[in-house]
């Protein structure tokens, strides 16, 4: 760590999440807060578009725009046009909603489904690509975190409320196989693993709700860094800049009390701190 950590932009976020690097600035969602927001670092320019329904997530298609999770399902994004439906994943009884999502090298997009009232284990994973959607894993109640290895062949994602973060092998064709545990949060009752993201060297980044901060695991999953930061839940980390070389932070004031809040006021905010080891590249949805 080369650098302090500093809020670039106090939002006040109900659920942010979801954040990307993408033509030049950060892409991410206010889940709660129904809105897909976008930072520029050199100018400091922010945008907020609202969002008809909670958005969990947006993705950068190949074509132009962006693929946006809404509680409803699919949905083609582009900040001038709005929202145009592309597909429903799953019936509206069972009370779910997208939650979190990456892009792999071969431009399919992993997401996952969880229970909006986080308390049925009705969420599933699944994989998007050009002959449609197909569902990897099923039985979770927060889907988060998935990501994968700069090799393409470790495919990562975290059941939340479980305490896990599970490794698949991942074949060339999409395939998961070889399920086991990669690492195991136990840092207190009300700390969780929330999302995910690999650097260049292999190492998994891991958000902490209610644990102020992230850690970075090597890929053998054992903890070799942390961050700290002044916000009780942070929710996803995110590679940006020309040098990949700034990682950001999204952050939550969803569940925290008046008290918490007024002691930690920039919870909910946007955060960024240099590092020593770059990031991946965001890459695009390929559905053609």
């Amino acid at each position: 760590m080369s650098d302090q950590v500093t809020c670039v932009w106090d939002l006040k976020a109900t659920l942010g999440e979801g954040p990307i690097w993408f033509g030049g600035a950060l892409w991410f969602v206010d889940i709660k807060g129904r809105k897909i927001l976008r930072y520029e670092p050199d100018t400091g320019e922010a945008l907020a578009v609202g969002a008809p329904e909670p958005v969990g997530f947006v993705a950068p298609l190949s074509l132009g725009g962006f693929i946006a999770g809404l509680k409803s399902g699919l949905y083609k994004f582009h900040p001038l046009s709005g929202y145009q439906p592309l597909l429903t994943i799953e019936p509206p009884e069972l009370d779910n909603r997208p939650n979190d999502a990456t892009v792999d090298a071969q431009g399919r997009l992993w997401f996952g489904t969880m229970h909006d009232g986080e308390t049925a284990k009705t969420g599933s994973l699944y994989r998007m690509d050009a002959q449609g959607v197909a569902r990897m894993d099923k039985d979770i109640c927060i889907t988060n975190g998935p990501c994968v290895s700069p090799d393409g062949k470790t495919f990562y994602h975290t059941d939340t409320l479980e305490k896990t973060i599970w490794a698949y092998d991942l074949s060339p064709e999409g395939l998961l196989s070889n399920k086991r545990v990669f690492v195991k949060i136990a840092l207190g009752d009300d700390v969780y693993p929330d999302g995910s993201v690999v650097d260049s060297e292999g190492c998994l980044w891991t958000a902490l709700w209610g644990g102020f901060g992230a850690i970075r695991f090597s890929p053998t999953g054992e903890a070799i860094g942390r961050v700290e930061l002044p916000a009780p839940n942070v929710t996803k980390p995110c590679f940006g800049g020309p040098d990949l070389k700034t990682l950001y932070f999204t952050t939550a004031r969803k569940d925290l009390s008046d008290e918490t809040l007024a002691q930690y006021p920039l919870a909910g905010g946007l955060f960024a701190v240099r590092v020593d080891v770059a990031g991946q590249p965001q890459h695009e949805v390929r559905l053609a």
